[in-house]
C-alpha cells in the first residue's frame, strides 16, 4: 500500500478526523490504554468508522514509525450521499443504473468492478461501511482511475439503500445462481440497479429475499461459477445491448 494513504499516532489520527478527512479504517494495538487513546475511542464510535484491534505485530508490519499503537487508513477518494446521488441521477434525465456490492472483500476484484461500471455507464456504485473490500491504492490502481470517475456510495446497511432505490422507482435485481432466471429473461431497460454478492458466500440470504428480480449467467462448463468482477461484466453489458 502507498505510505501517503496512511496515517498513524494517536493525535494525528484524532485531528484528522476532526478535520473532516475520510478514514477507511483504523487499526487500534489490542490491550492499549490511556486517556488520549479512550478519546479515540470514543470518537471512532461517534464517527461509526471501521476499527480493528490487532497485535502490535500487525501495526509493525502496518508502519514502521513511532505509531502510539494506531494507524488509519485514509480513502483517496471522497464518498457520495446516496439521497443526493439518486435524486441528482433522476433530475438529470438519466435511465438510472446503479451497482450495489453485498460484502465484496477483494481489492482487485472492485477495482476490475469499478472499471467495467465505469465503461458501461454506471451511475453509482454503493458499498456498506463495514464488512467489504477498501478503497486503497490498490483499487485506484486495479481499476485505472476509473475509481475516481464513479460514484461510489458508503451506507450502513445494503438493506436500506434497496429500499430507498426500490421507493424512488428503481428496480432491484439480484445476480444469484438460486435463480431458474438467465439474465436474458430479465429486462434492464428500465431504471434499475443489480446486487453482486461476495467471492465466496454470494448475496446475503436476507438481502436477495428483497430483491426485486433474479438472475443468473448460464454457465456451459464444469466449473459452478465465474469470477465475481467477470460476472458483473456480463450483467453490466447486457444492460448496455438492452439499452442501445
Amino acid at each position: 500500500m502507498d505510505n501517503n494513504s496512511k496515517i498513524f499516532g494517536i493525535r494525528t489520527v484524532i485531528e484528522a478526523i476532526n478535520s473532516g478527512k475520510t478514514i477507511d479504517k483504523v487499526f487500534l494495538q489490542k490491550g492499549l490504554r490511556g486517556e488520549l487513546f479512550q478519546e479515540l475511542e470514543s470518537l471512532l464510535r461517534k464517527e461509526d468508522i471501521n476499527t480493528s484491534y490487532v497485535p502490535v505485530e500487525k501495526l509493525n508490519r502496518l508502519s514502521s514509525k513511532n505509531h502510539q499503537g494506531v494507524v488509519a487508513l485514509i480513502s483517496p477518494i471522497e464518498f457520495y450521499d446516496l439521497d443526493n446521488l439518486v435524486l441528482n441521477i433522476i433530475e438529470s434525465g438519466k435511465n438510472p443504473l446503479f451497482l450495489l456490492l453485498d460484502q465484496l472483500s477483494d481489492v482487485r476484484n472492485f477495482g476490475a468492478i469499478i472499471r467495467t461500471a465505469e465503461c458501461t455507464g454506471v451511475n453509482g456504485i454503493i458499498i456498506q461501511k463495514k464488512g467489504g473490500a477498501p478503497v486503497n491504492a490498490d483499487t485506484v490502481k486495479t481499476s485505472a482511475g476509473a475509481v475516481f470517475k464513479v460514484p461510489i456510495c458508503k451506507v450502513d446497511h445494503i438493506k436500506d439503500a434497496m429500499f430507498h432505490l426500490q421507493a424512488s422507482g428503481i428496480k432491484v435485481i439480484a445476480a444469484t445462481e438460486k435463480t431458474e432466471n438467465t439474465l436474458y429473461d430479465i429486462s434492464f431497460k428500465e431504471p434499475c440497479a443489480i446486487i453482486m454478492g461476495s467471492e465466496g458466500k454470494g448475496i446475503t440470504p436476507s438481502i436477495l429475499k428483497l430483491a426485486d428480480d433474479t438472475a443468473k449467467l448460464p454457465l456451459l462448463g464444469d466449473i459452478e461459477s465465474l469470477n465475481v468482477s467477470v460476472a458483473c461484466g456480463a450483467f453490466l453489458y447486457e444492460v448496455v445491448r438492452q439499452r442501445r
